[in-house]
């Protein structure tokens, strides 16, 4: 596999949090299944190479050509059933509702089509499918999005509040965000939850659990209980517990297996 991850510019990057491609147009045969967790992130994807399928309790399901993926709140499993070619902008927490007119948790758990999004959505296909690399592809997309923020809406309370949730590698109390935002708390969680697609809490747990992802990737931990207190569990059991309740694996299993999908779609 070929991944490349590129930078937006100046203007897209309070929005935008990277561009990445992923190909091997040589390989025409399914691949093996692999597990995608959640990270806080919403995708915008354009596929040039064959199309995905997505596993979920409910069965099997085709993924669009283009989409957009809403926020995870667990893993799914995904397969190429070909040739793999990906072009993905992938969204700061906060970052898609600017560009659409619906609450982003209208989005969560589901993959939506883009034409269902942008009614002038088949100009930006058509751009994106005459790319011949990922220099226009970035110039198309960038292009598409700036004519899109036109009175964007001040939305800094609901930005500092994912920042300090990640600063804190999710681990700042909801009373202390909404002293320190003067802010209620029910007003911050609707907010929070139009803008982003998840709970505060649930938020909060994604970037913990990512933080603990990074550790053990790194292999920067003495044993699973290290780790456990490090992402500020009080104990191994309830770290195995929410290990295992995004990505279906206890820890142990997790870092014994090849997941080498899940690396590109969590990679920063």
């Amino acid at each position: 596999m070929d991944y490349r991850i590129f930078s937006p510019n100046e203007k897209l990057s309070k929005y935008i949090r990277c561009y990445w491609s992923l190909d091997n147009l040589d390989d025409s045969e399914p691949h093996s299944r692999e597990r995608i967790f959640p990270d806080g992130c919403i995708e915008l994807i354009f596929n040039h190479g064959d199309l995905f399928v997505t596993y979920t309790k409910n069965g099997a399901e085709e993924q669009p050509k283009n989409f957009i993926h809403g926020q995870l709140k667990k893993f799914i499993e995904v397969q190429g059933m070909g040739k793999v070619g990906i072009f993905s902008i992938r969204f700061q927490p906060a970052g898609l509702q600017p560009f659409i007119d619906f609450p982003v948790s209208d989005l969560t758990g589901i993959f939506m089509e883009i034409s269902n999004i942008w009614k002038d959505s088949s100009s930006l296909e058509e751009k994106m499918n005459r790319c011949q690399n990922n220099k226009e592809r970035v110039e198309v997309i960038e292009a598409f999005l700036e004519s899109r923020l036109k009175n964007v809406p001040d939305n800094a309370v609901i930005e500092r509040c994912v920042d300090e949730i990640i600063q804190s590698d999710g681990m700042i109390a909801i009373e202390k965000l909404t002293a320190e935002l003067k802010i209620g708390q029910r007003h911050l969680e609707r907010k929070f939850l139009s803008n982003v697609g998840l709970s505060l809490k649930l938020f909060s747990r994604i970037i913990r659990f990512n933080n603990a992802l990074q550790l053990i990737e790194n292999k920067d931990f003495r044993s699973f209980t290290t780790v456990a207190h490090d992402v500020g569990f009080y104990d191994q059991a309830h770290f195995i517990k929410d290990f295992k309740y995004f990505t279906g694996l206890n820890p142990k299993k997790y870092f014994s297996e090849n997941l080498e999908m899940a690396k590109y779609f969590n990679l920063e």
